[in-house]
């Protein structure tokens, strides 16, 4: 994968700064694209080959096509989109205490940014009739035991949907689009101050740490996921060798999701 460029949104932690870490040592020079410049450029100075920090908000309207053409100046060219960045809020008080801002917030950054990026990375990958695109959804997409992230698995289920339909648009001009869904990762939305993990424990009184434990014994493996155990998936479904797979939704969730 050498020579080929990468751009990977949200990459300042979690699951997006494993993925650039795990495209930079597969031989891509890469783009990490978040909010805060200090841990980008930290961690784009620590990986091998070009790497680049790109501070943006992503939900920003104009912010992908700025992002791309920026990549495309320093970088020269874009093969691989690594559509990360999103985030879940957990809704305690039910349906009813939704309003339609709710819903919209979270499609704006969890389905709209993946969106307008790849609008604007496909117009660059169409020139040379080949790029790949991952997007990390997740198991919430097509899993919902609670409801308690409503507007984001409906977020993401968009997401997931899109990829299946610009799959069949996008595949004879050479392009793939795939999405990962991961079930609970071991990343601050989970696990942090104010993650899921610290939210539903300090409504139910039962704590985080019960939450937590009673969250990793619902999956046989009896652990989270690593962000690293993610990243390697996106960094496969990015490489040719999977050059036939397009349009799929690959679950990595210690198996959470016991239908088919």
């Amino acid at each position: 994968m050498a020579n080929r460029v990468a751009i990977v949104t949200g990459g300042g932690s979690g699951i997006g700064a494993a993925a650039a870490a795990a495209l930079a040592e597969a031989g891509l020079d890469v783009a990490v694209v978040g909010r805060r410049p200090e841990p980008l450029e930290r961690l784009a100075a620590s990986l091998p080959g070009r790497a680049v920090a790109v501070p943006a908000d992503v939900g920003d309207v104009q912010a992908p096509e700025a992002i791309v053409a920026r990549v495309l100046e320093e970088l020269g060219r874009v093969d691989v989109l690594v559509n990360n960045v999103g985030a879940a809020h957990v809704r305690l008080d039910g349906f009813l205490s939704l309003s339609d801002g709710h819903f919209e917030a979270s499609l704006q950054l969890n389905l709209f940014a993946a969106l307008r990026a790849t609008r604007a990375a496909v117009q660059d990958m169409a020139k040379r009739r080949e790029g790949a695109i991952v997007n990390v959804a997740s198991v919430n997409s097509f899993f919902e035991p609670d409801g308690g992230v409503i507007d984001y698995g409906v977020a993401k289920a968009a997401l997931v949907n899109l990829a299946k339909s610009l799959s069949q648009e996008l595949g004879p001009s050479g392009i793939r689009i795939t999405s990962v869904s991961p079930g609970p990762v071991a990343t601050d939305l989970w696990l942090g101050g104010d993650g899921v993990a610290e939210t539903v424990g300090r409504a139910t009184g039962e704590g985080a740490d019960a939450v937590r434990e009673r969250m990793a014994e619902g999956m046989p493996t009896g652990r989270f996921t690593t962000p690293r155990e993610v990243a390697t998936v996106v960094a496969l479904l990015a490489s040719p060798r999977m050059s036939n797979v397009t349009g799929a939704n690959w679950v990595i969730d210690g198996g959470l999701v016991k239908t088919t």
